[in-house]
């Protein structure tokens, strides 16, 4: 009898009719002999209507009220699927995250699990019951409900594998698996049966939203397999791993894009120690992470300092960083929102010359100017305007061969 975690996404449980498939499913994997602890995220925009709510009866609810409300949302569907297993003959239970023994830290709506007390859970499994988490919170040593942050269900998910020593993670959404290019853009794009821990981290943090780069991370750092697949077909999915088939690991694996880009210059920066610290620091505390950084050479001691950040956080970047330009005599501070990122990922380009160069090839013979660049062992990034990202995804699909069968 093996152990499994299963998550279902606000998609999958987003109405009754959703809810009763999903609760369909999990009796049959029951069936086969599995034990079984499943994680759901709140039904379909529920979060989204829950902080609408917030702000329509306060201008600030609060971190911690609103936690509170927000958790309500997977308290839901997680005792809606319950219900929808038991009228079905079987036994379930569903738990708060607290119930769980989900503790975490006290940052109220980006909460790290310090660690999961699995006591309950055991003992639940051991007397023949689904076990049913409310995903995306936890408690605090005092007792105050937090919440995970967006993605935070998949968090819990592989958390609890983990803690559980569970023989897999799987996670269904509404899509099929993980693709070489969104195939939105790229409906040639293909699904891949496999891929490694540190190429899906890159791809989850530069565009991929099918699973949470936090989730990858733990997975990677406990080694819990995940596999992601659609709820809704019986498509095998793809397989997040420690290890992929040999044969793929000379090549570009997938293409991401990201259009929740903004870019940030600071012009005319005095150029002498502790500027850049007195401009990152403040933006830390105010809890905007900052990505791409560039700085210019120095000319009569004065330069230039380019960052980008999240779109949805440029004018709050904005508020910390003008009267800081100001204050160190910068000669201005300007912001773009209309950027995107388009990525190459893959293990083979490790030590493999050229994929630089004909990803900068590509995107020049289609015009398209490159305004940042930024890179890691496995990755390219092109900071690019936003009306040529879908462009530059197809072209570099293309370049890279990725519509073809390894």
């Amino acid at each position: 009898m093996a152990l499994i975690v299963q998550k279902y996404g606000g998609t999958s449980v987003a109405d009754a009719e959703a809810i009763k498939n999903v609760a369909r499913r999990i009796i049959a994997r029951r069936n086969k002999g599995d034990q079984m602890v499943v994680v759901v995220s709140a039904m379909g925009d529920t979060t989204d209507d829950l902080i609408k709510l917030a702000h329509q009866v306060s201008e600030k609810p609060g971190e911690r009220e609103l936690d509170a409300l927000l958790s309500t949302g997977e308290l839901v569907a997680s005792t809606l699927v319950a219900m929808a297993i038991r009228s079905l003959g079987s036994e379930a239970i569903s738990l708060s995250g607290a119930q769980a023994g989900i503790r975490t830290d006290a940052n109220h709506s980006r909460a790290r699990i310090l660690e999961i007390d699995p006591s309950r859970m055991r003992r639940e499994l051991e007397e023949g019951k689904i076990v049913i988490v409310a995903g995306f919170q936890g408690i605090t040593d005092g007792l105050d409900i937090t919440t995970l942050g967006r993605g935070g269900s998949d968090t819990t998910a592989v958390a609890l594998a983990a803690s559980l020593k569970a023989k897999a993670c799987e996670k269904y959404t509404d899509v099929e698996g993980i693709y070489t290019a969104d195939p939105r853009l790229v409906p040639e794009a293909r699904q891949l049966r496999d891929i490694s821990y540190e190429e899906m981290l890159e791809i989850a943090a530069y565009g991929s939203k099918v699973v949470h780069p936090r989730a990858v991370e733990l997975a990677g750092e406990f080694d819990v397999p995940i596999l992601v697949a659609s709820s809704f077909a019986g498509n095998p999915g793809t397989l997040i791993h420690r290890e992929v088939s040999m044969e793929v690991r000379n090549r570009v694996r997938s293409i991401a894009h990201d259009l929740d880009v903004a870019k940030i210059m600071v012009v005319g920066v005095p150029d002498r120690p502790g500027i850049a610290a007195s401009i990152f620091e403040p933006l830390a505390k105010a809890g905007i992470s900052v990505d791409t950084i560039v700085q210019n050479a120095s000319i009569n001691k004065i330069t230039d300092l380019t960052f980008t950040v999240a779109r949805s956080e440029l004018d709050k970047a904005m508020k910390v960083v003008e009267p800081i330009a100001k204050s160190i005599g910068a000669r201005e501070c300007v912001s773009d929102a209309k950027l995107g990122k388009v990525s190459v990922i893959g293990t083979g380009m490790q030590n493999s010359p050229g994929y630089a160069a004909r990803m900068f090839s590509t995107l020049s013979e289609r015009g398209i100017n490159i305004q940042l660049i930024t890179t890691s062992e496995i990755r390219i990034t092109c900071i690019i305007e936003e009306s040529q990202v879908g462009n530059a995804v197809r072209a570099l699909h293309q370049t890279f061969q990725l519509d073809a069968e390894s």
